[in-house]
């Protein structure tokens, strides 16, 4: 019986990004490739925690241990037990927007075929998902689940026997799949990265003495003690086998380049540079700009645990006023929540509670990372006025989400946006605020200064460097975009 899990931040009024991939090819007989891709999947445990896996080569042989779960519920010693220290590992956290999880689903997937066998792990959202599935469906195509990687290991397995080698079929399958991807693909003898030609997910190389890291954030690379090489190029693939490092290039080149600005914002680790930009810089520098937006006189500044604090800071930096501690975190809540009534609630009340010793009759600016529904919103300023706030002034640092992402983030309905229901001063009198603002497009731009690539704002302005699809995949069915 599959379990039904409810992730915590679905119910906290959260945007969540799809997975984190890991691969490793292992160059030297001192290391370990099952606990570095273990130690690996920690690192990127914020981009995904309900369900984890692992996939080790040794000598063409795969072994596979993934299941729903946190990577400390999924590899246990018994389960870490089952993998040996092979030369190539590849690793897979995953969120995913339904509540009830299929195990067939879960990452690395290995596919065995005319020509071998493959494992691979991907990030992002294949945009001609249906179109696809529904060709290889006629040609007798039989599958398991409705990951993006099943699908892509289709469409590389039938291209693999069409060329002369794996090389070539990736590059002839990069253009055929549309939308969004970061992949690693463990290969009998080598291992492959590749990204989308927009690269609107990250994905990256490093070094842990001769052996290479191919990975979503860099935050990894530096945990495992590595050095960080550089980004994977939008349209790129990139080789590692016995005789070093090859990079490839797809035929077809996007027009502009489209990195997801969201990844700045909340996504990815504070301590990951993308693209050439520093995370923490980047948050940084949207509360400075957020100052010089709404320039208003407080006592405090605080921001919403996690990805609102760094922003905070910087609004502290710009304007003068006091930084402080407006909120503690219970960090030991599970990923499931009780039976009964008002469960968001009694979640929002147990998840963060006011320090009312910081706030207590003082007039605080709260920033957050971002407002969905709204109902966070409301809340978060009923702790702090609860806990004796004279004024409460919350600032975001981005604009409205309007329009839904068709690349990989879970926004498919612009329904459930608040921002499309309400006006600013509506919401602000929704959630009790005294002022509520958000960063503009253009600031939220700046925050990204000196990316090498373009950047995709999509979900707040409605505007998509790529196409975007005629239908979308949700739950076994495909629905059409209104």
């Amino acid at each position: 019986m599959i379990k039904k899990y409810v992730n915590i931040d679905e119910q906290l009024d959260k945007i969540h990004e799809e997975c984190g991939v890991f691969g490793f090819y292992r160059n030297d007989d001192d290391l370990d490739s099952v606990a570095i891709a273990h130690d690996a999947l920690y690192g990127l445990q914020h981009r995904g925690q309900q369900s984890a896996g692992i996939t080790v080569n040794i000598d063409g042989e795969f072994t596979t241990v993934k299941e729903i779960g946190m990577v400390s519920e999924v590899f246990v010693p018994k389960a870490l037990e089952r993998l040996k220290n092979g030369k190539i590992a590849i690793g897979h956290v995953r969120y995913t927007s339904n509540e009830s999880l299929d195990r067939a689903s879960n990452q690395p997937l290995v596919l065995r075929y005319k020509e071998g066998s493959i494992g691979i792990a991907s990030n992002g959202s294949i945009t001609n998902f249906p179109e696809i599935r529904q060709e290889l469906e006629r040609g007798g195509a039989i599958f398991q689940s409705n990951s993006n990687a099943e699908l892509m290991a289709y469409v590389i397995a039938s291209e693999r026997i069409l060329t002369d080698n794996l090389e070539d079929a990736v590059l002839r399958s990069m253009d055929k799949l549309k939308g969004a991807y970061s992949t690693v693909i463990c290969a009998p003898t080598r291992l492959i990265g590749f990204r989308d030609m927009y690269g609107f997910r990250p994905l990256c190389i490093g070094k842990l003495k001769n052996s290479y890291i191919i990975t979503s954030e860099s935050c990894v690379i530096d945990s495992l003690g590595g050095e960080f090489v550089r980004d994977v190029e939008p349209g790129e693939m990139v080789v590692i086998d016995e005789d070093g490092f090859h990079s490839y290039k797809s035929r077809l080149k996007a027009v502009k380049t489209s990195f997801c600005l969201f990844e700045y914002v909340y996504v990815a680790r504070p301590d990951s540079v993308i693209n050439g930009v520093s995370v923490h810089s980047a948050r940084f520098k949207a509360g400075e700009l957020l100052y010089s937006e709404y320039p208003i006189e407080a006592d405090m500044v605080c921001g919403v645990p996690d990805s609102g604090l760094i922003a905070a800071e910087g609004y502290a930096k710009a304007s003068g006023i006091p930084y402080g501690m407006g909120f503690v975190k219970n960090k030991y809540i599970g990923r499931t929540v009780g039976t009964g009534k008002n469960k968001k609630q009694r979640l929002l009340q147990t998840r963060l509670t006011a320090l009312s010793s910081n706030v207590r009759g003082k007039r605080v600016i709260v920033i957050d990372d971002s407002i969905v529904r709204g109902e966070t919103s409301q809340h978060i300023v009923r702790l702090l006025k609860d806990a004796g706030a004279t004024e409460v002034h919350m600032l975001i640092c981005s604009p409205p989400f309007k329009c839904p992402c068709y690349f990989g983030m879970d926004l498919h309905d612009k329904d459930i946006f608040v921002a499309n229901r309400m006006t600013v001063e509506e919401l602000k009198e929704n959630i009790g605020a005294d002022t509520l603002g958000y960063l503009s497009i253009d600031s939220l731009h700046k925050i990204a200064d000196g990316s090498n690539i373009g950047l995709c704002d999509g979900c707040f302005s409605g505007d998509y460097n790529a196409e975007i699809p005629r239908t979308i995949f949700i739950d076994k069915y495909a629905k059409k975009i209104k």
